[in-house]
């Protein structure tokens, strides 16, 4: 028994030494990212739209031009729109001809024959009461008959009526549903006059801010349907960045985080800004789960334009000075982590802790110090401590 613990200990501590590849702890900046694609959305921007079916008429820009706040960018031949505003504005002055009517309970001649219908029956009215009252004097004085006082009562009863019906005409000229039948009218063709005023507005296109003209797909004597796009006009000082993140890594995004964006028609610039919001959902983009989060970069030279793609890095965390290591000579088992150092040309298996990590290193904030030398993964021969070993490159 004793022989062989001897020959085993011989055997093991005159191995030949395994060959392993190492890695030094260093200090540095180490940060946590996620990367993912975003695409640049205007914050300011204007849309054109062709209001009718027409043909474009001056075209005064063209695409990539800078233009002014009220500069005049494209105008639509507008005939058949002035056409259409002129039979607006004739419909709304015979409505407004209609409601001077109403208000004045008929038109000119027939409130003046009204009025004269008025007193004639007023003045029969009146000799018709003194007509009765004369009877029945009369009457008492046995100069007039009963037959003729009541002939007498009922032409005043008739001159009565008379009087009534035209002061009822001169009241109430309108039914109630003719005066809402004209005032329907009048709405209807102010309606259709300001629609019209606001179709000959839209067939000229003016810049509504100062910006950039990035979208043109239309030309000059070209024919538009109505609601076809003719120009977008953006101020690109400031654009927006969408970022589409994958589910996994949405749990990880705050408001403030810092983001790069990259692109790669223009190679080695950065431009930079925070989060300023964060998904509140996640959907089905193409055969990804993304949340949607977004963030302001400055654009001062324009470079970044609409609708392109680009590269996104959002900063979880970043440290500086701190001590790292390569990743992968980090192991974990049943979740204490650990590493295995070279010292004086053998494995020692050491505990450690860590915080952040990224795709290469990871922060090691306890159990190594800087210039320690530790062992990394060797292909189909684990790590045992206590084994010798020797560095190659």
């Amino acid at each position: 028994m004793l022989l062989a613990v001897i020959a085993l200990s011989y055997s093991y501590f005159h191995q030949t030494p395994l060959k392993v590849r190492a890695a030094m702890v260093q200090r540095g900046p180490i940060r946590s990212v996620v990367s993912t694609n975003g695409k640049i959305e205007p914050i300011l921007n204007f849309e054109a739209h062709a209001p009718v079916s027409t043909t474009v008429k001056r075209l005064l820009v063209k695409e990539g031009d800078h233009v002014r706040k009220g500069q005049m960018l494209l105008q639509l031949d507008d005939y058949d729109i002035r056409s259409q505003a002129a039979r607006a504005s004739a419909q709304v002055k015979t409505a407004q001809a209609d409601q001077s009517v109403l208000k004045a309970e008929g038109t000119q001649e027939e409130v003046l024959t009204l009025h004269a219908q008025l007193v004639k029956a007023r003045d029969a009215r009146e000799t018709a009461q003194r007509n009765l009252d004369a009877l029945r004097r009369l009457q008492k004085d046995g100069a007039a008959s009963p037959g003729e006082v009541h002939q007498a009562e009922d032409a005043l009863r008739s001159a009565q009526a008379d009087l009534t019906l035209i002061e009822q005409k001169q009241n109430d000229r309108y039914s109630s549903p003719e005066a809402a039948r004209i005032e329907a009218k009048s709405a209807e063709a102010q309606a259709a006059y300001d629609a019209a005023e606001g179709t000959l507005l839209k067939s000229s296109v003016r810049a509504p801010f100062d910006g950039v003209v990035y979208s043109l797909p239309v030309k000059r004597g070209a024919f538009v349907q109505a609601g076809d796009l003719l120009l977008q006009e953006a101020d690109l000082s400031h654009v927006l960045v969408r970022a589409f993140v994958d589910e996994p890594d949405v749990g990880r995004l705050q408001l403030g985080q810092k983001v790069e964006i990259t692109w790669d028609a223009v190679p080695g610039r950065t431009w930079t800004g925070v989060l300023n919001s964060v998904p509140s959902t996640v959907k089905l983009r193409v055969s990804r789960n993304v949340g949607e989060t977004t963030c302001v970069v400055d654009n001062k030279d324009l470079r970044l334009l609409p609708n392109v793609n680009v590269g996104v890095t959002i900063v979880i965390a970043e440290h500086s000075n701190v001590l790292t290591l390569q990743r992968d000579a980090l192991r974990i088992d049943e979740a204490k982590p650990y590493v295995f150092r070279i010292v004086e040309n053998h494995l020692k298996r050491q505990a450690i802790e860590f915080s952040l990590q990224n795709l290469t290193r990871v922060e090691i904030t306890s159990g190594l110090s800087e210039g320690d030398v530790v062992a990394l993964p060797v292909e189909d021969k684990p790590l045992v401590d206590g084994v010798p070993v020797k560095v190659v490159p």
